[in-house]
């Protein structure tokens, strides 16, 4: 390893750090400024739509409570099962 040259390494460094503009044109101050991005104003509506929306779907919900009802609500056997197993290796995953 060569310490002699630390010192020109050193100079380096300093000369590109970016030096303060110290010149402010009629005394304006300058402002912070945001811009978003199309993708995130498409994520703020987004959101925005989520959490406007209902929690509970109402048509699927009365559409389940009619069914049962009348008696004509029916789940296959084969379909608890499958999801029972896919619960059980979401909780192993």
């Amino acid at each position: 390893m060569r310490i002699e040259a630390y010192s020109q390494i050193q100079q380096l460094y300093n000369a590109s750090k970016p030096t303060a503009n110290k010149s402010v044109s009629n005394g304006a101050a300058f402002r912070d400024k945001l811009q978003i991005s199309s993708a995130g104003r498409d994520m703020q509506v987004a959101k925005a739509a989520v959490a406007n929306s209902p929690d509970v779907r109402e048509d699927k919900v009365a559409a389940l409570k009619r069914e049962l009802a009348n008696g004509t609500y029916n789940v296959s056997g084969e379909d608890f099962a499958d999801k029972m197993i896919e619960k059980f290796a979401q909780t192993l995953a």
